[in-house]
């Protein structure tokens, strides 16, 4: 078993959060802006989860396959679902797909994770899935619980009241003994801010004004005050939104957003172009990062 660490940086990092939608439902193509990205400087790539969106967009792509393209076509940059909900997904699986992209990648993977919603795709109920917000979140703390014990490499056996995995040992471990943790939630909301303060970093999603931040990033260290190591604090915003007074607010990570319904090869390679926030000028507070 390797002995990596997570090196402790600081200063604000950049990543791309793309949806695999149109012209990005081609792993190739992800694979070779992820690429151009790191040459760039960019510090992370994150994809969406999803099985399906509202029209005008038909095309989709798999989050988890795409990812190991993008691992392969890179070395260093930062890559992972952003975030992908796991009460539609079993947990024994994503131990098994966690672990193996963190190798492919060197260590570099981020599991990003949140409740999902059937608002702009129907996707849960077009499934089949659980459409109670409450039922959702109680599956994914069960299926977090799951996963975490499963990376220390233990033998799990476990019998809740969504799963059961029975005396399995699950290795290899993953690279850095185990996988960075962020959880997504709105802000306002309590539940979300708790989940991930006790996992590795915070995503809170919509967030349009750096004072926002600031509320969130005081609630989370109050419920992180008894915990140790470096926690994350990510903030999408759209191109062209200076992320300077985020990371003031808080923010290790800017997530370059793009809208789903229009998002195009040409846009995202303009916004590579263009660079990242410069990590240096900007002070935000310890990240974990590859």
């Amino acid at each position: 078993m390797s002995d990596l660490e997570w090196p402790v940086m600081t200063g604000l990092r950049s990543a791309l959060w793309l949806p695999l939608f149109g012209d990005l439902a081609d792993p190739v193509v992800v694979a070779r802006l992820a690429a151009e990205a790191e040459e760039a400087g960019w510090h992370g790539i994150f994809v969406w989860d999803h099985l399906r969106w509202q029209a005008p967009v038909r095309p989709v792509a798999d989050p988890w396959i795409t990812l190991a393209a993008v691992a392969a076509a890179t070395e260093r940059i930062r890559l992972g679902p952003m975030v992908t909900p796991l009460a539609r997904r079993r947990p024994a699986k994503v131990v098994r797909e966690t672990v193996t992209l963190d190798w492919l990648s060197g260590g570099r993977l981020t599991l990003g994770v949140g409740l999902g919603s059937d608002r702009f795709g129907g996707e849960l109920s077009a499934t089949g899935e659980q459409l109670d917000d409450r039922r959702r979140g109680a599956m994914l703390d069960e299926a977090l619980q799951i996963i975490t014990s499963a990376w220390s490499g233990q033998v799990v056996d476990h019998r809740g009241r969504n799963y059961t995995v029975e005396g399995i040992e699950f290795l290899p471990r993953p690279l850095r003994h185990r996988v960075p943790v962020w959880v997504a939630g709105f802000p306002g909301s309590l539940r979300p801010m708790r989940r991930a303060a006790a996992h590795d970093g915070f995503f809170p999603v919509n967030v349009r004004h750096p004072d926002e931040l600031a509320e969130i990033a005081a609630t989370v260290t109050g419920l992180r005050q008894h915990a140790s190591g470096p926690f994350d604090l990510a903030v999408a915003l759209p191109p062209g939104t200076d992320p300077a007074p985020y990371a003031k607010a808080g923010a290790t990570w800017w997530l370059a957003e793009f809208e789903p319904d229009t998002i195009s090869l040409g846009q995202v390679c303009g916004v590579i172009r263009d660079g990242p926030a410069p990590a240096g000028e900007m002070a935000g507070r310890a990240t974990i990062t590859s």
